[in-house]
């Protein structure tokens, strides 16, 4: 394996302006909240306020979370030293997709490793250790329930509705059916048994994805949290409470929200006047009516009073959704830095006047890097066609008509032609600017009327070409969903196991060494 490229997302067509805006600096306000070595420095006073008490809580909390897994020698350490005032967390965040999802959600993890090895190595008396913060009070199931490999969709069926994380197996048909697809790879055996190991029958979601990512991860000494615990959740009792009775997230980002709006179009996600929900065997939105507090879809309501109670009695019932969820995190982690998607970065940045409101220190963020894995076969057909691979991330429908049009003779006379008519029209505006106005806008006017007739022509000598030179057609299209499979990027179509499958616990390390962590970029090694 070998890294071919490296390409900045400032200069990926498809990466939302709001993202390159961003890490350029460009957003006033944010500046010291992308990533630099003076921001962590300004980052790591600002969290020394996180106390004691806070760190017995999460440490006792997350030892009893892991105490039923193998942890390395790394991970008691990391473990150990959160109780210590100098030791701080780099989190990242992801849904329990089924054996991990897209492949992207590696690239995540292996990227918060590598940056609390960067910091290490900057602010040596410090210690930083790497959280994967699993989304088990997610509800939306079938975002969650299935990966997909280069010859296979495999998913599951359950009865859901509630917290996804509670959710317990009972339909393992997809094992034996992924046995078939990898069971002659070199990795195969350690694919399979990874699978069944961690997605046995009645186990819940988060304790498969908590023994899954164990496995692939303990020896980089990541930590895995669930947010779903009282003792996490009464921390954040005020500020839930305040949430329930003031719509406090709502109104505190309702201006940041209107100036992303006006300048980006829309935001990631729009806050609602209560930004929780209600666990039981579902989860229930929260909705404020008359002086009553509602559960979405059920007859049950609570007074003011009521739901006060019910919140200081019962915290692990109350779940944030996607805008509270960074602030649970950050109240409950003495953390720095978030590294997330591109989606999550737009949301979180709706949010740092709320952050402010609560006095709680709004984290660096980070938006993670993707990656590509592209064959030498594949490379071969490219370079046979004289293409790049920057090609097939900008308008390629543009770079495949250029390759049918190329040499084309009739084109070449078309634009010769169309050159020349220019000319002429622009010396005969030229002399209709010394006649009536009325004649210089004819004049105009046939000059467009003209040229709309050229690119009639050229659009159906594109369209005869493609008939004609079918196979080159193919040839690239072939190309392109290679590099591009579901006209998406790899990493959100294919699970790691497309990649581990054959190369095991080397491709990890491939992806943990091409990363560098100071930049926003796609990585593209050859394999």
């Amino acid at each position: 394996m070998r890294t071919l490229k490296t390409i900045d997302f400032k200069n990926i067509e498809n990466i939302p302006q709001l993202i390159k805006d961003f890490v350029g600096k460009k957003i006033e306000g944010f500046e010291e909240f992308t990533f630099s070595k003076e921001n962590f420095q300004k980052q790591i006073q600002k969290k020394k306020c996180f106390s004691d008490e806070q760190r017995k809580i999460l440490f006792d909390e997350i030892n009893t979370q892991l105490s039923e897994l193998k942890l390395s020698d790394l991970q008691r350490e990391n473990l150990e030293n959160l109780k210590n005032s100098q030791t701080f967390t780099i989190t990242t965040g992801h849904q329990l997709n089924l054996f991990t999802g897209p492949a992207f959600f590696i690239y995540k993890i292996l990227q918060t490793v590598k940056t609390c090895l960067y910091l290490k190595q900057q602010f040596p008396n410090q210690n930083f250790v790497p959280i994967y913060w699993m989304a088990s009070e997610d509800h939306d199931f079938a975002e969650i329930n299935h990966f997909k490999t280069k010859n296979g969709y495999y998913e599951i069926n359950e009865k859901n509705g509630g917290a996804v994380g509670k959710i317990k197996l009972t339909d393992t048909h997809f094992i034996s059916e992924f046995e078939k697809e990898f069971k002659d790879n070199i990795f195969g055996t350690e694919l399979i048994l990874m699978l069944k190991e961690s997605y046995q029958f009645g186990k819940s979601l988060t304790e498969s994805i908590r023994i899954l990512v164990n496995r692939l991860f303990s020896e980089y000494g990541l930590l895995i949290i669930d947010g779903d615990a009282a003792s996490l959740k009464a921390q954040m009792t005020e500020i839930f409470k305040d949430e329930i009775l003031n719509s406090s997230l709502f109104n505190a980002s309702k201006n940041r929200v209107e100036f992303l709006t006006s300048k980006y179009g829309k935001v990631q996600v729009n806050p609602r006047e209560v930004n929780l929900f209600y666990l039981s065997e579902k989860r229930n939105r929260i909705d404020a009516f008359q002086e009553r507090f509602l559960l979405n879809d059920t007859e049950i309501s609570f007074s003011k009073d009521e739901i006060v109670a019910e919140l200081r009695n019962f915290p692990e019932k109350f779940s944030p959704n996607a805008l509270m969820r960074p602030v649970y995190q950050e109240k409950i982690l003495p953390n720095l830095a978030y590294i997330g998607g591109n989606a999550e970065i737009m949301y979180w940045l709706e949010l740092k006047d709320y952050f402010e409101s609560l006095q709680i220190p709004f984290p660096i963020l980070i938006p993670r890097n993707s990656m590509l894995f592209v064959e030498e076969k594949v490379l071969k057909k490219m370079h046979n066609l004289n293409l790049n691979i920057e090609d097939f991330f900008g308008n390629f429908t543009k770079v495949t008509n250029n390759k049918i049009l190329d040499n084309n003779e009739i084109l070449k006379n078309l634009e010769e032609k169309e050159n020349l008519l220019k000319s002429h029209f622009e010396n005969l505006k030229l002399l209709a600017e010394k006649t009536e106005k009325s004649f210089g806008n004819m004049v105009k006017g046939e000059e467009v009327r003209q040229m709309k007739s050229f690119n009639r022509l050229k659009k159906r000598l594109l369209k005869a070409e493609k008939t004609k030179q079918g196979e080159l057609l193919e040839r690239l299209e072939t190309i392109f969903t290679e590099i591009n499979p579901a006209k998406t990027w790899q990493e959100r179509v294919y699970n790691f196991s497309v990649f581990f499958a054959d190369y095991g616990n080397e491709w990890l390390e491939t992806c943990f060494i091409e990363m560098d962590v100071e930049q926003s970029q796609l990585i593209i090694v050859a394999i």
